[in-house]
């Protein structure tokens, strides 16, 4: 009896010890797999990457520095003017070699325009007049207009004007070649009773020293102001 008992509380005292719990197996450790080749390879193509995006700069940086010294350039000056010889209100004979020495303002236009002409000539003269007497500068008046522009109608006309203006007309032969190389134009439009005018270009020329065109000359502007900008070139 006392065998049964000691059999059953040993069954009972196993049935009631709480089991361990087993302690999971460790999980297996994944073995890394080889780097791929093309993994090796990348520090390599990203070198090469940069070498073509440093070259693209450099290019930009190149082209940028071209674009701006182009820009930056002066214009070419205009091929304007050339040698002429025609003659004065006083009947004697001025060419382009009169010319160098002083800044001339050169204009073209006839006697018998309605108010442009005469315009432009007054304020030539407060420019000159502005300058002074005695400053080395000259002014041409070059007519459009030869068959009614004589050497006496010339005189009489730019009586009224500052006598550095010179008045010049001559024979087509002579005269037409001349406003080709001033790159004038003049037409004639028929007016009423066999009358005419003449349509020209309406823009005063300054040439420098040596006979050489610099620019348009703004004559309408304050004469103070022009006569400072054309002193720069006496």
């Amino acid at each position: 009896m006392s065998n049964a008992v000691s059999k059953k509380k040993s069954a009972g005292g196993r049935a009631n010890k709480p089991t361990a719990a087993k302690p999971a197996p460790k999980p297996a450790t994944a073995k890394a797999s080889p780097r791929p080749a093309a993994a090796k390879t990348a520090p390599k193509a990203r070198g090469l990457g940069v070498k073509p995006l440093l070259g693209m700069g450099v290019a930009a940086a190149l082209l940028f520095g071209a674009f701006v010294v182009s820009t930056n350039k002066q214009p070419t000056p205009l091929a304007l003017g050339g040698p002429f010889e025609l003659t004065t209100q006083t009947g004697g004979r001025f060419g382009s070699q009169d010319m160098l020495g002083k800044p001339y303002l050169v204009f073209f236009g006839y006697t018998n325009c309605q108010d442009i002409c005469h315009t432009t000539l007054f304020e030539m003269s407060e420019i000159m007049r502005a300058l002074g007497p005695d400053a080395p500068v000259g002014g041409l008046f070059v007519t459009v207009d030869p068959e009614r522009d004589t050497p006496a109608v010339l005189k009489d006309y730019l009586a009224s004007f500052d006598p550095r203006i010179v008045g010049l007309t001559g024979a087509h032969e002579a005269l037409d070649p001349m406003l080709q190389e001033y790159k004038v134009s003049a037409k004639r439009t028929p007016g009423a009773n066999g009358d005419y005018s003449v349509d020209h270009n309406v823009v005063v020329y300054l040439m420098d020293k040596s006979g050489k065109f610099v620019s348009t000359f703004d004559v309408s502007r304050n004469p103070a102001d022009a006569a400072r900008d054309l002193k720069r070139y006496l």
